[in-house]
């Protein structure tokens, strides 16, 4: 009969970072070895908290299905002697099987009669696969760094203090992690510490809500947080900020959560907001406060939201004991704040020489001037304020010098932008000492100043050009410099704000500004290296939209463009060409032409009118003849649309051509303004004595489109050639 079954693991607190991975791999893995051992169930539910990770399993089967084996062996032939006595290889075969010679039986197969042997396996029981899953599943889980407690000798990433392995109202008998199985859990740490018995695994979850003071349901527990903080914002008249991170991280660090305001004093306030949020966060895991005003002009409330982990009698200690904790972090802040103030810009500057961005290319100094050059070029290339740029690309690493920046790593850039604002700086500039890290991570929005635009732009290629200069790219999931997440900001900067910059010269004028001792490989190669580099990012970033495909892709890629706003504007206008009833023809015919071109005699091709003597060649001719200044002008406008539906004119012509001419005329003049793989048949003799070195030779006659040919073929050791005349 079926049966739930319960697993739980009991620990010392798990690390809250990562608790919900770990929950998540441990029932995957559990679901995926019962499912190979062909062990049905009905649906799995998992719980997760700081001291627990558990699965409950419903409606398992007691075992698994009988079943029959069968093997064949060697042909009765190889099985028997002339005596009809059992040879070597029918014995090999039935020791091979557990099993003596006279118990084998016949089959017949499409080989012959061959020996066989069959037999029932009966299906192992739960009690016997549930211990070697829960062991096997343990030991697989995502723990960077297992410990030992004790003197024993297993590991897990906490040590365990209980296991519960309950199928029906039975205990499973096995050990795990030196525990012994029991249907025994323990509630709360402080509000139910005593031993809480199981008789049912479907009794588990209400047994610890109700008595042990545990919310075991990640996502239930998680919902309630969120609840209580949304209710403790509105009675204070504040808007909580939740970021799913911070949520992620305090669920994991409660069992039995309640929510509590906390206040600190105004005057921290003087201090960026940004700096106070990350104290709060980063320190104490508290949830901000903002004032309920307009959405443009919300400010940071001198209070926070904390989640307990209990559910205390004198809630005022639990605030008072907070805001004790909190007030020497801002007291910091502050300090920093104030500090970093008083600090000269030139004295960051100065620091950043002392700073190794890598050792081959020098210091954090030495990679500002060289942003410095880049965002010069490409503010007049842009037309861009060139002064501003400039003075934002100097100082764009400066603030990691401040104090602030060195509690608060998180902080680069923001910081930035609020000493700037002190210094007096334009707002260009102030804006884009921050904003020139955007997107900082997948999804993050670009930034829409245009300064930033340059100096993240000038960054980022610095970077990919400096560590592939001295070769050493990303390799398979290493990528220590981020070149990966670099080259894709690079991307969505360029093609999200529509700039008109051309990576090949960009990447050219970066190589330039390094010397020419710190490059592995000619710097021509390396530098068609970072092209390829970001072009594959490119075509990532590309086919996540759905009209895109790799095709069309490789297809503008093939002409060298290295625009990325036009390779995108070349591939739009490719999706619609593709729609249109001619585009099939039309590239069938433009493939055949390039394979024609690849077994042309000369390198460059020009055309005399003169020598057309067959009217689908005039045609043709005439045709391409008044297109010239239409094209010409679409090309100019780059309005590739229009010009490729403009050579939709030429289909009915070039089918014609094809049909009607042969190209390699005897006339050599005439050969090079007609270029086709079928020969005149009258050029038998002078095909056959420009390969009169050939040992053999075939003839032979075929079809082709409804025309007699002949097939001319001669070959010998090195090289084999075929004619079609």
């Amino acid at each position: 009969m079926q049966e739930d079954l319960l697993i739980e693991l009991g620990t010392e607190e798990l690390p809250p970072t990562a608790l919900a991975n770990l929950s998540k791999h441990f029932s995957s893995y559990i679901q995926e070895q019962l499912n190979e051992l062909g062990l049905g169930y009905s649906k799995v539910k998992s719980f997760a908290s700081p001291r627990r990770l558990g699965l409950l399993i419903s409606a398992l089967e007691p075992k698994q299905a009988d079943q029959t084996i069968e093997r064949k062996g060697p042909n009765i032939k190889a099985a028997f002697d002339a005596d009809g006595n059992p040879t070597k290889a029918g014995e090999g075969f039935a020791r091979s099987c557990n099993t003596t010679f006279d118990q084998l039986t016949q089959v017949e197969t499409d080989k012959g009669t061959c020996l066989a042997f069959s037999m029932t396996k009966e299906g192992r029981t739960v009690n016997e696969i549930i211990p070697e899953l829960i062991q096997t599943s343990l030991d697989k889980l995502p723990i960077p760094k297992r410990m030992r407690w004790g003197d024993l000798d297993v590991q897990f990433v906490r040590p365990a203090h209980w296991l519960v392995v309950l199928y029906g109202q039975d205990v499973i008998d096995c050990e795990i992690l030196s525990i012994k199985s029991s249907n025994i859990t323990y509630g709360h740490r402080f509000h139910h510490p005593e031993a809480i018995v199981i008789q049912k695994p479907e009794q588990y979850e209400n047994l610890l809500l109700e008595k042990g003071y545990v919310i075991a349901d990640y996502n239930n527990r998680q919902e309630k947080i969120v609840a209580q903080i949304n209710t403790a914002a509105e009675e204070v008249m504040g808007h909580a900020v939740i970021s799913q991170d911070l949520l992620d991280e305090v669920t994991s660090m409660v069992e039995w959560p309640k929510a509590v305001v906390g206040s600190f004093d105004d005057e921290f306030l003087s201090v960026p907001a940004e700096a106070l949020i990350s104290s709060m966060k980063k320190h104490q895991k508290y949830f901000h406060l903002l004032s309920q005003d307009n959405e443009n002009e919300q400010r940071l409330l001198p209070q926070f939201i904390t989640i307990s982990n209990i559910d205390s009698l004198d809630e005022t200690q639990v605030k008072e004991g907070n805001e004790r904790v909190i007030r020497p972090r801002l007291s910091d802040a502050m300090f920093f704040w104030q500090q970093d103030l008083k600090t000269p810009i030139q004295t960051h500057l100065d620091g950043l020489s002392k700073v190794i961005f890598q050792q081959k290319l020098g210091s954090i100094e030495d990679k500002c001037l060289r942003i410095e050059e880049l965002s010069i070029v490409l503010a007049k290339q842009l037309t861009i304020n060139v002064d501003d740029c400039q003075t934002a690309s100097k100082q764009c690493k400066a603030d990691l010098m401040s104090e602030m920046v060195g509690e608060f790593p998180d902080l680069q850039g923001i910081m930035g932008r609020y000493y700037a604002v002190h210094r007096g700086e334009t707002d260009n500039v102030s804006i884009a000492l921050d904003e020139y890290y955007l997107p900082r991570f997948s999804g993050d929005r670009t930034s829409k100043n245009s300064v930033a635009q340059v100096v993240g732009i000038a960054d980022r290629i610095d970077t990919l050009c400096g560590i592939f200069a001295i070769g050493s790219p990303p390799t398979g999931d290493k990528d220590p410099f981020a070149l990966r997440r670099a080259a894709l900001g690079l991307i969505r900067i360029i093609v999200e704000n529509n700039l008109d910059v051309d990576l090949t010269d960009l990447i050219h004028q970066s190589l330039a500004l390094y010397p020419v001792d710190i490059f592995k490989a000619d710097k021509e190669e390396t530098a068609n290296q970072i092209l390829n580099f970001i072009l594959e990012r490119f075509k990532g970033y590309l086919l996540e939209q759905t009209e895109y495909n790799a095709q069309i892709f490789e297809s503008v890629r093939s002409i060298n463009i290295s625009h990325l706003v036009d390779f995108i504007e070349r591939m739009d206008a490719v999706v619609s060409f593709l729609k249109l009833n001619e585009s099939e023809a039309l590239a069938a015919s433009n493939k055949r032409i390039a394979n024609i071109l690849k077994k042309a005699e000369c390198e460059t091709f020009s055309i005399d009118e003169s020598l057309l003597k067959i009217d689908a060649e005039k045609s043709l001719f005439e045709r391409y003849n008044q297109m010239q200044n239409e094209l010409a002008s679409l090309k100019q406008s780059k309005d590739y649309s229009a010009y490729l539906h403009v050579l939709t004119k030429l289909k009915e012509p070039i089918d014609t051509f094809f049909d009607e001419v042969m190209v390699f005329d005897q006339d050599v003049n005439l050969k090079n303004t007609n270029i086709d793989e079928h020969y005149d048949s009258s050029r038998i003799k002078e095909i056959m004595y420009c390969n009169k070195d050939m040992t053999s030779g075939k003839l032979s006659l075929c079809l082709q489109e409804n025309k007699e040919h002949i097939k001319l073929e001669f070959e010998n050791d090195k090289l084999k050639s075929t004619y079609y005349l």
